[in-house]
């Protein structure tokens, strides 16, 4: 199985208003992509917080074939969308994991 992993820096300031979006926007349409089986948002402990709070969003998927699709056909114009509305207010670093078995 392999791990899409987004970690993102959110400044304090849109936080809450970035967690609405995410979890009732951005995350349900990139299921709605069939190319993930499931999803995790999760909130980094221990970590200074004074330049931005730091989550973590990961996606599962099946196959590279999956995650191809969705970096070719999705990720451009979802990622659009996340910086039209947040614009330089977020950083996002982007990593994709495999499980060992």
């Amino acid at each position: 199985m392999l791990i899409y992993n987004v970690t993102l820096k959110v400044q304090p300031g849109i936080k809450d208003e970035w967690l609405k979006w995410m979890k009732e926007e951005h995350m349900p349409e990139l299921m709605q992509t069939g190319l993930f089986s499931g999803n995790k948002l999760l909130h980094l402990l221990e970590q200074d917080e004074s330049d931005g709070i730091t989550f973590i969003a990961q996606y599962f998927c099946e196959n590279m074939e999956a995650y191809s699709a969705y970096i070719s056909d999705h990720a451009p114009g979802m990622r659009e969308k996340g910086q039209k509305l947040f614009g330089g207010r977020f950083v996002a670093f982007r990593t994709l994991m495999e499980t060992i078995e």
